[in-house]
């Protein structure tokens, strides 16, 4: 497990985000966050405890969990949910590898025995639905190997497994609905009836925010 600043500029606040699988800060460099220093958590191959440490400081912290990172988090920081002013789930839930709650045994197996290139080509793609973001995160994809990829989807299964459904911190639910990875229907499932706001977002839905700040104002 990884940590690296996307911002860091002595602001009062600052947003932990726990990314997805297979991520690194390099697609995320360019979007702002004018009055946030942002830490991003990343690389989920070994999982340890969050160094709060390095947060040490700030009048008020945020946490974003985006896909496998929302279990990541509710898992890692199920004893810390009291240190946030506000922890928000993004596109993922509870229950990352399940038929009807998260991304379906089979398709998540299929996709790991398979792994390569081609595989990963059509996970990008299904990540977005508009071409020019498509493009743009192409531009700046993460510099990651297959191998390291692999092994991190392999752990992330195992941890889920091993550890069962991640704990729910979150005071706010952001459902993805043009979600091709975690399916809007089983983001809603999982986080039941009347839990979340839904958005006609893809599963990365980065690239249509101006500033971090967007995702902790958002109703």
């Amino acid at each position: 497990m990884q940590t690296a600043w996307l911002h860091r500029h002595q602001h009062r606040e600052c947003l932990l985000f726990f990314s997805g699988w297979g991520m690194d800060p390099t697609p995320f460099r360019d979007l702002a966050a004018a009055d946030l220093d942002c830490c991003m958590v990343f690389d989920y191959r070994e999982l340890q405890p969050v160094d709060f440490d390095v947060l040490a400081g700030y009048e008020r912290l945020h946490l974003v969990a985006w896909s496998m990172g929302v279990w990541m988090a509710g898992h890692l920081l199920a004893d810390q949910a009291g240190a946030f002013a506000s922890a928000t789930a993004l596109g993922g839930t509870l229950l990352p590898v399940d038929r009807q709650r998260g991304i379906p045994p089979d398709s998540y197996a299929a996709m790991l025995d398979r792994f390569g290139p081609a595989v990963l080509a059509a996970f990008h793609r299904d990540m977005f639905d508009d071409q020019d973001h498509l493009t743009r995160f192409l531009a700046q994809r993460p510099q990651r190997t297959l191998a390291d990829l692999r092994d991190e989807m392999a752990a992330n299964r195992d941890a889920f497994l091993r550890s069962g459904p991640g704990r729910d911190i979150y005071s706010r639910v952001l459902i993805t609905s043009r979600d091709r990875i975690f399916s809007g229907r089983n983001q809603g499932r999982a986080w039941g009836k009347g839990r979340g706001t839904l958005t006609t977002w893809p599963h990365f839905p980065f690239y249509h925010l101006a500033d971090w700040r967007e995702l902790l104002t958002m109703p």
